[in-house]
């Protein structure tokens, strides 16, 4: 009777779900040089994992960048609604004081 060994087929999705269950980082630098003198230095870092593995290590980028979340965009947006009410606000206050101080320096030159 023959020895019978295990068949280990692993398919692409079999693969792919590992790596984006597990995760996989590929980091390197690129150096370019002349005569020993550093022209150009690249760094590489590439991480390939689930949306849900990336958020547990802390990776959340995505969320906040208004190019790629509508979310982010309208938050965004917000913000800067806000914050160009308070500055018209605070302008209207200076354009105020302004005037009172030029009514007060008329008022007593005359």
């Amino acid at each position: 009777m023959g020895m019978e060994h295990p068949v280990q087929s692993n398919t692409i999705v079999d693969v792919l779900e590992k790596i984006l269950d597990k995760g996989v980082v590929v980091a390197g630098d690129i150096t370019v040089g002349i005569a020993d003198v550093e022209l150009l230095t690249i760094k590489i870092r590439l991480i390939v994992a689930s949306v849900d593995k990336a958020k547990e290590i802390g990776m959340d980028w995505w969320e906040n960048d208004p190019y790629l979340s509508s979310k982010a965009a309208d938050n965004n947006t917000r913000a800067l609604e806000e914050e160009n009410k308070k500055l018209q606000e605070r302008l209207e206050s200076l354009e105020k004081k302004l005037d009172t101080n030029r009514l007060e320096t008329a008022e007593t030159t005359n």
